[in-house]
């Protein structure tokens, strides 16, 4: 039976009915949802169902819930975590290797690129000017540079103006990261990808979406040389979810 024919769980129904509330209701991030003496009238099922329900917005990211006198669930916005958490478990039992997160990003981070040249705004702009700034400032320090091109890269993808490539680069660099990819860049390597990344932001704030492409995809292109000349290895590592952090 495909997944599409299988009849759905009583606690997915209510879930998606809840969310739809949500919605109608224009309930935002922090906002509370009702007791649970009132949701059980609400949506008439049992105690143990609705807790389900809940309990899958929880872990979807849709929901936070306080337990206790004065708690109960209160509507959150999800993040890329939710989806990385997937993604993992959904890749390890392909047997996919870490190289798959590479490829998929050597396929789509030069669209991004183009697409943000498009749409970005100048609160990208300034966000973007200013993770090169701490790239070029932190050369000699490999956690904090990493982290300030992590952010350029996940700049370029949310200014991209769709907001699926913005999840999902957030996802793929959660993957990539929390499973402890051993990749080492050297300072020369750094020095290489900081004026990479100058080329690709000046083509963005220019405007100018074939530059931008092409930068970004020039980029990726001497990422991936040197991940597989390097460590061919962690590349054909299999991904592991139980070890994601």
């Amino acid at each position: 039976m495909d997944r599409a024919d299988r009849p759905q769980k009583t606690a997915m129904i209510i879930a998606r009915r809840i969310i739809s509330d949500i919605e109608r209701e224009g309930l935002r991030p922090g906002d509370r949802l009702p007791p649970e003496r009132v949701m059980l009238e609400q949506y008439q099922v049992g105690r143990g169902t609705l807790r389900e329900s809940l309990r899958y917005l929880e872990l979807s990211g849709a929901l936070s819930i306080k337990p206790g006198p004065g708690g109960g669930p209160t509507v959150q916005k999800p993040d890329g975590s939710h989806l990385m958490t997937g993604l993992g478990l959904l890749l390890q039992f392909e047997e996919s290797p870490f190289g798959t997160i590479v490829e998929a990003r050597v396929g789509l981070e030069p669209l991004m690129a183009r697409m943000a040249a498009e749409h970005r705004t100048e609160e990208h702009r300034r966000v973007l000017a200013e993770s090169v700034q701490q790239m070029e400032k932190h050369l000699d320090d490999l956690e904090a540079f990493l982290a300030a091109n992590r952010r350029f890269h996940n700049t370029i993808a949310w200014a991209s103006g769709n907001a699926l490539f913005g999840y999902l680069v957030d996802a793929m660099d959660g993957v990539f990261v929390g499973a402890g990819v051993g990749v080492a860049y050297s300072e020369r390597l750094r020095s290489r990808v900081l004026a990479d990344d100058v080329a690709i932001l000046t083509a963005i704030a220019d405007g100018d979406p074939a530059a931008a492409e092409g930068a970004m995809r020039a980029h990726v292109a001497q990422w991936t040389a040197y991940l597989r000349e390097n460590f061919p290895g962690e590349l054909s590592r299999p991904i592991a979810w139980n070890v994601m952090r």
